[in-house]
């Protein structure tokens, strides 16, 4: 079970992106302020979580939660403020919507661009660690996934309905026969050469 809080006093936001290492797509961020007497024995880290699962809990998240949004930063705004700053400007831009403002926000990583006058703490796989950051990872994960699938309908080439814009060897295979596409991230290393390349 994780923790369901850092700061018991506190109304704090979990905060997690997802699509930070892929070639294309947007990057995708959420912020969830759950109840402190939230429980739910399933809810973990959304890559260790099956896909049906995750969609599963989305809706107890949606659902339960005090509070919860999606920001999202374009492959154009990655390739010019680049990713690491995407990722903290995706989770600034959930944070913008939330109707509660939070007191304190976890956020999943070792970095991040302070948001205002809120304090933060930045937590190393926060997302396997803390009910919040786990919620967040989730909402962040399905959303991109339901984005992606969309683009997969668009370009069916490039296999994003099972890559989702991660760089595995299909995907490359298609950049190196077809082409990039509007959705592609130029600033990153697309083919992979002088690169290794990794499968997910």
């Amino acid at each position: 079970m994780l923790l369901p809080y850092l700061h018991q006093e506190l109304t704090e936001a979990g905060c997690d992106e997802a699509g930070r290492g892929c070639l294309a797509g947007a990057v995708y961020a959420a912020a969830v302020i759950l109840p402190h007497d939230f429980r739910n024995e399933l809810l973990n880290d959304s890559k260790k979580l099956t896909e049906k699962q995750r969609y599963a809990l989305r809706e107890v998240i949606e659902r339960e939660a005090l509070a919860w949004a999606v920001g999202v930063v374009t492959p154009e705004e990655i390739d010019r403020i680049n990713i690491l700053n995407a990722s903290f400007l995706a989770m600034h831009r959930a944070i913008d919507q939330l109707k509660i403002r939070p007191q304190h926000l976890l956020i999943d990583g070792n970095r991040f661009n302070k948001y205002a006058d809120i304090p933060h703490t930045t937590i190393v796989k926060g997302d396997g660690k803390y009910l919040s950051i786990a919620a967040a990872s989730i909402l962040a994960k399905t959303y991109r996934d339901d984005y992606m699938n969309r683009l997969a309908e668009e370009y069916p080439a490039y296999d994003w309905k099972s890559n989702k814009g991660y760089p595995t060897v299909k995907h490359r295979e298609a950049i190196k026969k077809w082409g990039v596409t509007p959705y592609h991230r130029m600033s990153f290393n697309l083919t992979g050469d002088g690169q290794l390349s990794f499968d997910f």
